[in-house]
């Protein structure tokens, strides 16, 4: 399979065809793409509901959202993206299945962070809840089915949220993790963030994914909560 890596290079964008493992790969890539393929919805897994579905309408160009080694950390990024809990309900989260792509690289990758935001103002605000250093099952190419056990409530009005899925994986080891993007918007467009600016985008602070990175990409990441709900 054929990806097309953006790398930045003291602030000049190179844009390059490569394998999907690509050898000797100095810089991480910010986004990378691949033949867009027809995915299937979330399914129950044994003991579990879909609690929530965004895993349609596959856009074909995965963004970075990985936690790089000390010698990349300027380059350490997150995508989140939003969803909404109904009124009076409790989710008990026990999985978020997700699709991505490993780029520059064959991965795995060590573990995932998952955490989960508050919202604040149409953008990730206070942390709710998370679960760091997460273990997975992998697809053997990026799409993942993560270990998380979250209870999130909706209130009296419903409540919003958003989720960050962000790879543990060193660019020398395994390259980057692409969380994959679709063209379907629900609720707000998803976010990016790059603290440390090794991408050169300017969004260090969470900032609408399509402002920071203009390749193609679709406005929302592509994932499912399971799980049960309650009241």
């Amino acid at each position: 399979m054929m990806i097309k890596a953006t790398l930045l290079i003291a602030g000049a964008v190179l844009v390059m065809s490569t394998p999907l493992a690509l050898a000797g790969a100095q810089h991480a890539a910010v986004s990378g793409k691949q033949g867009t393929t027809s995915r299937p919805f979330v399914r129950a897994h044994a003991g579990m509901n879909v609690l929530y579905d965004q895993r349609d309408n596959d856009n074909g160009i995965g963004v970075v959202s990985q936690d790089f080694e000390e010698a990349l950390e300027s380059q350490t990024s997150q995508g989140a993206d939003d969803f909404n809990v109904p009124k009076k309900a409790e989710w008990h989260i026990k999985e978020v299945d997700v699709d991505g792509a490993y780029a520059n690289g064959s991965g795995p990758a060590k573990s995932y962070n998952i955490v989960f935001y508050r919202d604040a103002g149409g953008a990730p605000g206070a942390v709710a809840d998370d679960c760091s250093h997460a273990p997975f099952a992998d697809n053997g190419s990026g799409s993942l089915a993560i270990r998380c056990k979250v209870s999130l409530k909706g209130g009296k009005q419903g409540a919003k949220y958003w989720i960050s899925v962000q790879a543990n994986m060193d660019f020398a080891q395994g390259g980057n993790w692409v969380w994959n993007t679709n063209d379907t918007i629900r609720g707000s467009a998803s976010q990016w963030r790059n603290p440390g600016d090794g991408f050169g985008s300017g969004c260090t602070a969470y900032t609408k994914t399509t402002s920071c990175i203009d390749l193609g990409e679709g406005g929302d990441f592509s994932f499912g909560l399971m799980g049960k709900a309650g009241h």
